[in-house]
């Protein structure tokens, strides 16, 4: 009768973000743009997967992203990746899972001026 509610990433400020970053145990950034968006503006050290190529990426996810690591998933906006976040959580199984507010031009915003927003 009842449907448990799915599970939800937690949500992330690129400042909080980037305090992270620069801790003993940073996250894996997982940026799920399109290849040109990502070579308009991006984040060092990200693992991307463009959705619109899951096909191709999505038999060796496990690999990609490695059990017991935090995750931190962006986009432009942060409306993708937090599709993306609630999709790891119920069919995947990951529970420590988050997203950027905001996505990279948040970042762009708050934290670096040097990544261009468009």
């Amino acid at each position: 009768m009842f449907r448990p509610a799915l599970p939800q990433p937690q949500t992330i400020t690129a400042p909080a973000l980037q305090r992270w970053l620069q801790g003993a145990a940073p996250p894996l950034l997982v940026d799920v743009r399109e290849p040109q968006e990502l070579a308009l503006a991006a984040l060092p050290e990200v693992v991307h997967l463009p959705l619109s190529a899951s096909q191709q990426w999505l038999p060796q996810l496990q690999d990609r992203l490695p059990a017991g690591r935090d995750l931190v998933v962006l986009c432009h906006a942060g409306i993708r990746s937090w599709q993306f976040a609630c999709w790891l959580m119920e069919t995947q199984g990951r529970e420590r899972v988050w997203n950027l507010e905001g996505g990279i031009d948040a970042w762009s915003l708050a934290v670096d001026s040097a990544v261009p927003r468009y």
